[in-house]
């Protein structure tokens, strides 16, 4: 009985971001990274990181630690209508799919009230050209945990600047290992420059999703 269940997980897809794409796959997913980089300009979608393809969703410009982390149904109606354009549309509840370029979008299932923000995408998996299409925390959850120290910090610094994240939440989940040890103690100085963000235009008159 083993061995049958052994054999049925072989035979089961797996999915990777390390899976190379063939000229095709490169071609398709390079035209809709240059697409997605028009985004610079909106101001609740962005591009958060091309060579992890996340893209982020603006929450709020300002969190209680113990606020939930999860994509909202203004936010999801939010991207759906501005990915459009680009060629998605919604295939399942957390799926919006381009079919012409065969690259899809997924938004994480909300897991439950104290879930880390780290575990957001461990029960999503997508192919090689894929995206995932996180909330602001989840979206510096992944740069920490896919980037050294000065790097991830560099890009959540860029991050919080456009789409503030829960950074007290974010701390909270740090594990007691040297490199996220060394993330929270950036967090003050992050802290500084999210404040700082949400005082200044464009963000100061922002509103939350609604």
């Amino acid at each position: 009985m083993i061995a049958r269940i052994a054999k049925r997980l072989l035979r089961r897809p797996r999915y990777s971001a390390f899976v190379p794409l063939d000229a095709d796959g490169r071609q398709r997913a390079e035209t809709l990274r240059e697409a997605l980089e028009s985004l610079a300009k909106d101001p609740c979608l962005m591009l958060a990181d091309p060579a992890w393809r996340l893209v982020s969703v603006f929450d709020d410009l300002r969190y209680d630690r113990a606020d939930m982390d999860m994509m909202t149904g203004p936010m999801r109606a939010y991207a759906t209508r501005r990915l459009e354009p680009l060629g998605f549309r919604q295939a399942t509840g957390s799926i919006l799919e381009n079919s012409a370029l065969d690259i899809r979008m997924h938004i994480p299932r909300f897991r439950a009230l104290g879930a880390s923000p780290f575990d957001a995408v461990r029960d999503t998996p997508r192919r090689a050209q894929d995206y995932y299409l996180l909330t602001p925390t989840q979206t510096a959850a992944q740069l920490v945990l896919h980037y050294p120290v000065e790097t991830a910090v560099e890009r959540i610094k860029t991050l919080v600047a456009r789409q503030p994240v829960n950074l007290l939440r974010l701390s909270d989940y740090l594990e007691q290992r040297r490199d996220h040890q060394d993330v929270l103690s950036a967090i003050g100085h992050l802290k500084y420059v999210q404040r700082m963000a949400v005082e200044s235009e464009p963000l100061r008159r922002r509103r939350a999703l609604r």
